[in-house]
């Protein structure tokens, strides 16, 4: 079975894969898999967040290091950094190089829960539930969207003026 690698545009999305559909358990959520990675081997979960490291292996393949986040309906991570609920290891079979998915890329991955992995974060040793990806999604990144509101100058002799548009954030836009 190949992997496949998405990247999303503006139209909707199809994250999981339709012959993968059927087998992703909705129920098991990333916490629960944190807590307790070798009760969920072999189990196909959907899980995203924003990419801290990614890494060739000497044995043909990548390590994405992931802050897991959560994922709105279109399974996009969503929501602040704040909201995640820790980080995971993600196993792309193939090489793929670091330079296309970048430290703060947002991505969603499916992916067959292998187990854990420690590893050190500075100086604590910090469990990562681990992930063999079976496909992933890298999203677009997120830009302001702004628009202009024009503020009124009252003159010396001719009343109020509208002056030049003051640029200003509206809210944060998806793509």
């Amino acid at each position: 079975m190949g992997v496949s690698v998405l990247l999303a545009g503006c139209a909707g999305v199809s994250v999981v894969p339709s012959d993968l559909k059927d087998k992703v358990d909705e129920h098991v959520s990333f916490l629960q898999v944190k807590a307790s990675p070798l009760s969920y081997t072999g189990r196909l979960i959907v899980v995203g967040g924003m990419v801290l490291t990614a890494r060739p292996l000497k044995q043909d393949g990548t390590r994405i290091e992931i802050l897991e986040l959560p994922l709105g309906e279109d399974y996009e991570p969503t929501g602040r950094l704040t909201d995640s609920q820790g980080r995971f290891l993600a196993f792309h079979k193939e090489f793929l190089d670091p330079a296309t998915i970048p430290l703060g890329t947002r991505v969603t991955v499916v992916g067959e829960v292998t187990g854990s992995a420690t590893l050190p974060i500075d100086e604590v040793d910090y469990v990562y539930p681990t992930l063999d990806i079976k496909a992933v999604t890298v999203w677009p990144p997120k830009v302001p969207v702004w628009w202009g509101r024009p503020y009124p100058y009252f003159g010396a002799y001719w009343g109020p003026y509208w002056g030049s548009p003051q640029w200003i954030p509206l809210r944060e836009g998806k793509r």
